[in-house]
């Protein structure tokens, strides 16, 4: 059973995911290109970071950094191994479900084009292509994404 939970990125195990991640986006995109946070700033009181588990196993991580506005997705990652096993989209859910306990209506996200695999989770769970927002531009590499929450408790039309 896939669970998600709050961590710290501080711990060991977030630690090393976020390592291997900022570790890939260093191997395949130039350092103006790379918009990830460091260990200490995903700390600060204006994100909420979760890592996704199976048993002890730390597979995968995700942040929800509150701006103005609006949420944006960061650090999300998962490892090889569990590619596919359901961990992105379970991480995913739980960003969407502490946007909204935040009260938060909008999600945002950076990703790039490279990573065909996060475009296509992110596409499945209704997020669309939209223009740089707050200090990101143009690139020639990010994707900018957005999704408006639901209101769950509004039945559907």
């Amino acid at each position: 059973m896939i669970i998600v939970e709050p961590s710290s990125p501080l711990t060991p195990g977030a630690s090393a995911l976020l390592d291997a991640s900022q570790s890939l986006m260093r191997r395949l995109f130039s350092p103006e290109e790379n918009h990830f946070l460091s260990h200490d700033a995903l700390a600060q009181p204006d994100v909420r970071f979760f890592i996704a588990r199976i048993g002890e196993e730390i597979l995968g991580c995700a942040a929800l950094k509150l701006c103005e506005g609006y949420g944006e997705v960061k650090s999300f990652f998962v490892t090889d191994a569990a590619r596919g096993r359901g961990i992105g989209g379970a991480l995913l859910r739980q960003i969407e479900d502490q946007a909204r306990d935040e009260g938060l209506t909008c999600l945002r996200l950076e990703t790039a084009d490279k990573l065909g695999a996060a475009i296509r989770l992110y596409e499945g769970a209704g997020y669309a292509r939209r223009d740089p927002f707050g200090s990101y531009e143009e690139n020639g590499t990010s994707v900018f994404m957005e999704k408006t929450l639901p209101d769950l408790a509004t039945p559907a039309a």
